[in-house]
């Protein structure tokens, strides 16, 4: 008899298990939204990070002078050493 129930359980488990993991996600999604409540949206909140990050940096720019911009050997200073210092002028 056990192994006919067994066979029985191993053919039939996909027709039965997805309905009962399908309550079971419903229920628990539902319940998890009942318990939390509806969210309540704090201000900034509704802009994109993408949005935020070029606000930033626009206030960051807005003290600033855009005409005053470093030379190219002022940059220069600022670069990582190459290796063996090949690729670095030689400095007077």
């Amino acid at each position: 008899m056990w192994p006919v129930v067994w066979t029985a359980m191993r053919t039939y488990a996909p027709y039965i298990t997805f309905p009962v993991a399908f309550v079971v996600g419903a229920v628990g999604y539902h319940l998890e939204w009942f318990i939390r409540g509806t969210p309540t949206p704090r201000p900034g909140e509704e802009k994109s990070i993408v949005e935020l990050r070029e606000e930033r940096k626009l206030e960051e720019q807005a003290g600033h002078d855009s005409t005053q911009v470093l030379s190219l050997k002022e940059k220069l200073e600022f670069t990582p050493r190459a290796a063996l210092e090949r690729n670095r002028p030689e400095k007077s």
